[in-house]
């Protein structure tokens, strides 16, 4: 209790006192120390301000001083004195100015400082701009001190005030800012600043895409492309396509679908009253009210390709069939929830208009009796895929042998179909065939070649692959003297012997495809062919892939397509030799070719190899050497 205080003012504190409780129990947030400040009449503000003000008495103290001793020195001091204490002036006054210039807050003023003078008209590469950074630093060495944490001031900008904390920040005209002003000025310098150009994910992802696709031709994308990308980058602030044509509206569902942006809103954009064809590539985001709107809304459709249809039901099938009657082309993939009935319903009531019927992914349905019904009730069809059926059988394929008109056969069921099954069937509808896909018939073996080699003299697509038991003499001797033209499109992968301690295979004998096989391959069909994969085809030799790929002697001129991945023997001579032979390859795949080294292969632009680490720094600019 302060000493000055009179005798009745005690008696009265003391009177408050005696009225207290016994024990001073603690209430709400208050602390033990508080408490017992309150208790003996001692405020924190008050010491606090007590505080300041001793600090800044000692403050004014030391300046006066120094002030004092500057003055003395001045006049006791000799001119040789006076000049040494102002070159060390200068010194730490040049210090100092050169530690401001590297701070951020010069940075910004500086930064301010430009922007007054582009508004007033001034140039930015004056030649005062040495001067004007010393001018700056200069100011801000000199501006008047700042209030301390814990004190009071008004905001330069609003002239509130508030209380002055570590964190406060300087304003434009050395001031310090409230912190509603200083958030402000904050989102001000952001504005203002040049943004930074971090690494554009969606574009290297797109680079990526294109790569993958084959598509990295010179130059800038064509203006279709350009166009497609934009609005699909733009689908949420389109309300319609307009009058498309089918092409474009095709190469947009194929780009939406790829980024899962096909849904019911964006599905209404494809919905064309007087359009035949209908493509949606990716259906997985539409419900039963959707696929009714397609079939209600285009009564004139022929033309249905619904892909990934996994909510797709008995009810939208029937509907279907209820309106529109003119269907000749379906196809449905992964529509799991229409049940056998259903498919028996749709062969009988369309099948004598169908003339292409694909589906694939089917677990539960579509089983040999339905297969039976489509060739009962489909004399007129030309074209049939299916590809993991896993209900059908063997007696499916069987039956399949009763269609007279097919020309487009693609088959991916019944692994475990004989071989005998597989030869019956080519040999009773090969004659006619533009098209033969067999997938994964692990039993085939050399005789249902030799019924490709004597009944098939029309094809223009083959594809056998996934085989264990087909032998390299088998391969050779169907492109051996076959009267079928030279194919343009051939997939034989994964045709390799299978043993875990010989992976070498059979040295006498070769499964699958190997040396003579390919070399056969494209002495037959090397002049008008377009794509060929004999990916995992390991057992091609080093030599037989240098004798095709010998540019002096063979060339392909339409080969655009090739895929050599888990060809263990392609290394950089094999790579460099299917450029210069190869004059209008797009696309070279290699992956698992572990004696590629990107480093060392001059790639010639416009070729996309995919499965080769560091190809991008491979690629040799336009004109950089000539292939063939």
């Amino acid at each position: 209790m302060p000493s000055t205080l009179a005798p009745r003012h005690t008696r009265s504190i003391n009177a408050l006192a005696a009225r207290r409780p016994a024990t001073n129990a603690i209430r709400g947030p208050q602390s033990a120390l508080t408490d017992f400040l309150a208790s003996h009449n001692i405020s924190a503000h008050q010491i606090h301000q007590e505080h300041q003000r001793r600090l800044r008495e000692a403050q004014q103290q030391a300046a006066q001083e120094a002030g004092e001793a500057d003055e003395n020195k001045e006049n006791e001091s000799d001119p040789g004195d006076e000049a040494l204490e102002r070159k060390k002036r200068k010194r730490k006054e040049e210090k100092a100015i050169m530690k401001i210039k590297q701070s951020k807050e010069f940075k910004r003023r500086k930064f301010e400082e430009k922007n007054k003078k582009r508004q007033k008209g001034a140039g930015d590469d004056d030649d005062d701009g040495d001067y004007d950074d010393d001018s700056i630093a200069r100011n801000m060495l000199y501006k008047k001190a700042q209030p301390m944490p814990g004190q009071f001031e008004n905001c330069e900008i609003c002239e509130k005030r508030f209380t002055v904390t570590a964190y406060s920040k300087t304003g434009p005209e050395g001031g310090l800012l409230c912190t509603k002003c200083s958030k402000e000025l904050g989102k001000e310098e952001k504005k203002q600043q040049p943004k930074k150009r971090g690494p554009q994910k969606g574009k290297r992802w797109q680079r990526e895409n294109d790569r993958m696709m084959g598509d990295v031709k010179p130059g800038a994308k064509s203006l279709v492309d350009i166009c497609v990308r934009k609005v699909v980058a733009n689908i949420a602030d389109i309300e319609e396509f307009g009058d498309l044509p089918q092409t474009l509206l095709d190469r947009l569902s194929q780009v939406l679908s790829q980024k899962r942006a096909l849904d019911p809103r964006t599905l209404e954009f494809f919905l064309q009253a007087d359009s035949s064809k209908i493509t949606i590539y990716d259906a997985a985001k539409l419900e039963t009210d959707d696929f009714e709107k397609i079939f209600s809304f285009m009564p004139e459709l022929e033309d249905v390709n619904l892909r990934n249809a996994g909510q797709m039901k008995d009810e939208v099938l029937l509907y279907m069939l209820d309106h529109n009657p003119k269907i000749r082309h379906l196809q449905l993939g992964a529509a799991n929830l229409i049940t056998n009935k259903c498919w028996l319903q749709l062969f009988q009531k369309q099948g004598p208009k169908l003339e292409s019927f694909k589906t694939c992914n089917l677990d539960a349905a579509l089983d040999d009796s339905a297969i039976e019904a489509l060739v009962h009730h489909c004399p007129n069809l030309q074209r049939l895929k299916l590809k993991k059926c896993w209900q059908t059988t063997e007696r499916s394929i069987k039956c399949l042998t009763s269609l007279p008109s097919i020309h487009h056969l693609s088959l991916s069921i019944c692994p475990d179909t004989s071989a005998d099954t597989l030869s019956t069937l080519i040999t009773t509808i090969g004659t006619p065939l533009e098209t033969l896909s067999l997938e994964s018939f692990h039993n085939a073996d050399d005789t249902t070649l030799t019924a490709i080699h004597g009944t098939c003299t029309k094809l223009a697509k083959l594809r056998f692959t996934n085989n264990a038991i087909c032998t390299d003499a088998g391969f050779a001797s169907l492109f051996s003297n076959w009267p079928n033209p030279a194919i343009p499109t051939i997939d034989l992968c994964e045709n390799r012997d299978i043993d875990n301690q010989n992976p070498d295979g059979p040295a006498e004998t070769p499964i699958g495809l190997a040396s003579m096989g390919f070399q056969a391959l494209m002495t037959h069909s090397g002049s008008r062919l377009e794509k060929l994969n004999v990916k995992a085809c390991r057992h091609i030799s080093h030599g037989a892939l240098l004798r095709v790929f010998d540019h002096e002697k063979h060339t392909y001129p339409v080969l655009r397509d090739l895929d050599l991945s888990f060809v263990a023997p392609v290394d950089e001579v094999v790579v460099t030799a299917i450029f210069r032979s190869c004059p209008k390859l797009e696309k070279l795949a290699i992956f698992g070719c572990n004696q590629v080294r990107g480093r060392d292969v001059r790639i010639p632009a416009g070729v996309a190899v995919i499965g080769m680490m560091d190809a991008q720094e491979s690629v040799v600019v336009e004109g950089g050497w000539e292939r063939g």
